[in-house]
């Protein structure tokens, strides 16, 4: 099973930082901050004008720089089934 990261940026700090990711849809991301027992879970959702998408974790805002067609090509890089469904 491969485990997916991406890099976000705290707004607070500026810091980047590896997070590993739950879910991946072009409406939103789910991701998983730490480890163990003190992980956390946080939605990203797309930003006003599309360009980023942002969530916050314990009242710290978090950033993830990519557009809505840059993840919806990754998500069709990674898995092209997926956007070949026919009935």
């Amino acid at each position: 099973m491969n485990i997916e990261k991406i890099k976000v940026r705290v707004t607070q700090s500026g810091q980047t930082m590896d997070i590993v990711v739950l879910n991946k849809r072009v409406s939103g991301i789910t991701v998983v901050i730490g480890e163990g027992q003190h992980s956390m879970k946080c939605d990203l959702s797309p930003t006003r004008n599309g360009l980023a998408y942002a969530g916050s974790v314990m009242g710290r805002e978090i950033v993830y720089e990519r557009s809505q067609e840059q993840v919806k090509a990754d998500i069709d890089r990674l898995n092209p089934a997926v956007r070949e469904y026919k009935r």
